[in-house]
């Protein structure tokens, strides 16, 4: 019997801009189009395993982002204290997605091969590319692999039972995903894959990319591995907390991925 999983996504930050910016080629209506940030927990009484770590106050300040719950603490409110944090999957080393290193001083990273490779190679010369990414942060993830506490991935493994990664690239050359055993079925975290569900429309990807032909054979993978397409979590998307319920009655900001969308807008 399949181990299963609660998984929570949990907003810590906010993006307020419009559409043209989130669709490669632009959006000719360019309505409000915000992106909320979220990181990942999946929990059941085994084992709590993080997906992705956010950013902190200083990014947010220099990027023109807004905190609404720093990631420490939206964990603390589900219970969960991060200095006891064993295992944390890094979907991709974009400076959203892997900073606050200090808050986890147990973990073992989760990284597929080529992601590091990517993130510390010749491409992050170019501002275009390197600029999606912290130096700090990944500098911060190279002193870990010489402590030892980075697991490197080379395609898809499984990491505990019911929890798998998947190398997908596209979005970042070493782009991985999360399938996760839930009640309900095969949930998959897809992070960047798309930020949007409107990224899922043919011919409509997020304008950050590594490889286009990639990105869209990501979201094929992404949606074969997940038990129907409400069972695919995209990367930014504030709808996300509008279709799933919460995580508690008077906890904002977090919700239960892992249950039925509710009735409210479950078409993905």
């Amino acid at each position: 019997m399949v181990a299963t999983y609660e998984v929570f996504a949990i907003r810590y930050a906010h993006l307020e801009r419009t559409a043209r910016h989130n669709f490669l080629g632009g959006d000719e209506h360019d309505g409000p189009m915000p992106l909320d940030y979220y990181v990942w927990a999946i929990v059941n009484n085994e084992r709590t395993i993080l997906v992705d770590t956010g950013f902190d106050q200083d990014t947010a300040r220099l990027r023109g982002r807004q905190i609404v719950r720093p990631v420490a603490d939206g964990l603390g409110a589900l219970g969960i204290s991060p200095d006891r944090i064993e295992h944390i999957v890094i979907s991709h080393m974009h400076y959203d997605h892997a900073g606050n290193h200090e808050l986890f001083p147990r973990a073992r990273y989760h990284v597929q091969d080529a992601e590091m490779a990517y993130c510390t190679g010749r491409c992050m010369a170019d501002p275009d590319v390197g600029g999606v990414f912290d130096a700090p942060a990944v500098a911060a993830m190279i002193h870990k692999v010489f402590a030892g506490r980075v697991q490197f991935h080379d395609g898809d493994e499984e990491i505990a039972p019911g929890i798998s990664v998947h190398k997908v690239g596209g979005h970042t050359r070493g782009m991985q995903i999360v399938r996760v055993a839930t009640a309900r079925g095969w949930v998959v975290l897809g992070s960047d894959t798309a930020h949007f569900y409107a990224n899922l429309e043919p011919g409509r990807p997020f304008p950050i990319l590594d490889n286009l032909p990639a990105y869209v054979e990501a979201q094929r993978t992404a949606l074969r591995l997940a038990s129907s397409p409400q069972h695919f979590i995209p990367g930014h998307d504030p709808l996300v907390l509008a279709r799933y319920p919460g995580a508690r009655a008077g906890l904002e900001g977090v919700a239960r991925v892992d249950l039925d969308p509710e009735q409210r807008g479950t078409s993905a």
